[in-house]
């Protein structure tokens, strides 16, 4: 068998604070121009422009943002769990990144946002047990349950994504990223809007249920992921796995299209990074990607109309495509000037881009009726006056959250996973001494220069755009 080129090291990009994580300037400036939109889309920045009707109908801002970030994570992500090599520091590093900012975007939101605004639902659907279970697990939007907070919808799929990484590098299939993309991307054209939404909970006839069944099977397998034990992992990863794809494929609120799109994407993103770096072909890897681009702006063709719009939030088919397209055309945009330096202004948005993403539209709620919005100011003078409120509080805020949440909340999983080092090694850190790049029963051993091997940060999940 031939062994696989390892993954090298990311470089440490300059003016980064000390112990944080390793970052690539290009990366960063992409998350931020994503996250940035995704404000000003839910914004509706649109209406303040004299031709912003004419816009909307034929590009949607939301769906740009979201699926530039989920090309991004799908590119970074499983990069991350290969050169560390060890799939419990891989999950404790999701779970440090992204539940604690949630948890506390959470919070503020309940307190913050006007009563009777279900753009925060977590407290707010009825069933209270099965809303906080669901959102906790961050499947919520698999198991037809309201999302806590309407932009976070995309975490599910991101979740679900990590499963499908982590069951592929413990059964050494990793590589095999353009070949997953393709699928998704075929099913994605194939299925179309044949497959109806919500199956398992329409055949139970309980979201209770589901649930009862769904988070044992979530429990079990983070026990396997996170025990250090080869076996035991291989089997929850597997698990994990396995149930991500029933959720998706039986369970899933939006159109079978979109949903199989946005994992097509995701693996599309893995595959331009193993072509990068030598891990793969780079000529099969281009024309799976450009199967994936082509697939992406057709299904919107096929099946974004006949009412089918409504349900993912855009305007028509051409407003999908369009958007899908100019996702793909901004990453090889930026992937081509990798080697140069950006703005420091783009790479700052890009790390606080999750404190952005998940306060942008209950900062918008809250703040609009303090200072008399709506209604939308009618001169343009006050539409700039609304706008630069709201970037104001809205980055300052999201700053904070970075400074005071984010980063302790990184260093804090830094240390469990010391911790847990200590108490039980993992399986796959025993197998260094096969060297770099050798194929070993938890994956590749990866490099590490100087004994840093650390992970760039990352939206939510970065993640993307909330569908309201």
């Amino acid at each position: 068998m031939k062994t696989p080129t390892p993954l090298p090291a990311l470089p440490k990009s300059a003016g980064a604070p000390a112990g944080a994580p390793a970052r690539l300037g290009w990366l960063d400036a992409l998350r931020g121009i994503a996250a940035l939109v995704v404000a000003l889309h839910h914004f509706n920045v649109l209406r303040m422009l004299p031709f912003g009707a004419a816009v909307r109908q034929n590009f949607d801002l939301g769906l740009f943002g979201v699926m530039l970030f989920f090309i991004v994570s799908g590119y970074i992500v499983p990069a991350s769990l290969e050169r560390r090599g060890d799939v419990r520091a891989f999950w404790i590093g999701r779970i440090f990144r992204i539940h604690p900012a949630l948890v506390v975007a959470l919070a503020v939101s309940v307190m913050m946002v006007p009563a009777g605004d279900f753009s925060v639902s977590l407290l707010q659907t009825g069933d209270d047990l099965a809303s906080l279970v669901a959102n906790g697990l961050l499947l919520q939007d698999l198991l037809g349950v309201v999302n806590g907070m309407n932009v976070t919808w995309t975490l599910c799929y991101e979740m679900v994504f990590y499963f499908f990484v982590t069951a592929l590098f413990t059964r050494g299939l990793h590589r095999h990223s353009t070949t997953i993309a393709v699928v998704f991307a075929g099913a994605a054209v194939a299925v179309g809007t044949s497959v109806g939404s919500g199956l398992l909970v329409a055949e139970l006839g309980s979201v209770r249920l589901l649930l009862l069944i769904v988070t044992p099977v979530v429990l079990i397998g983070f026990w396997g992921v996170l025990s250090g034990n080869r076996k035991a992992t291989g089997a929850g990863a597997l698990l994990l796995g396995g149930l991500g794809l029933v959720l998706i494929a039986l369970n899933g609120r939006a159109v079978p299209f979109e949903t199989l799109t946005i994992f097509a994407t995701m693996f599309a993103g893995t595959a331009v990074y193993r072509a990068q770096h030598g891990g793969i072909r780079r000529v099969p890897a281009l024309l799976g990607c450009a199967f994936v681009i082509v697939a992406g702006v057709l299904v919107g063709w096929l099946y974004n109309r006949d009412g089918v719009q409504v349900h993912t939030w855009t305007s028509g088919w051409k407003a999908w495509s369009a958007s899908y397209l100019a996702a793909w055309a901004l990453f090889g945009l930026g992937f081509l000037l990798r080697g140069r330096r950006f703005p420091k202004v783009l790479t700052w948005l890009g790390t606080i881009s999750f404190s952005l993403y998940l306060l942008h539209f209950p900062l918008m709620r809250a703040v609009g009726p303090l200072v008399g919005v709506p209604p939308m100011p009618s001169s343009t003078p006050g539409k700039i006056a609304w706008t630069a409120v709201f970037l104001t509080v809205l980055l300052a805020a999201s700053h904070l959250m970075y400074r005071l949440v984010e980063l302790p909340a990184q260093r804090l999983g830094r240390r469990v996973q010391q911790a847990a080092d200590r108490r039980r090694p993992a399986a796959s850190a025993g197998a260094a001494a096969a060297g770099p790049g050798a194929l070993v029963p938890g994956g590749l051993v990866p490099r590490q220069p100087g004994g840093a091997d650390r992970e760039p940060a990352r939206a939510p999940g970065g993640t993307a755009a909330s569908r309201s």
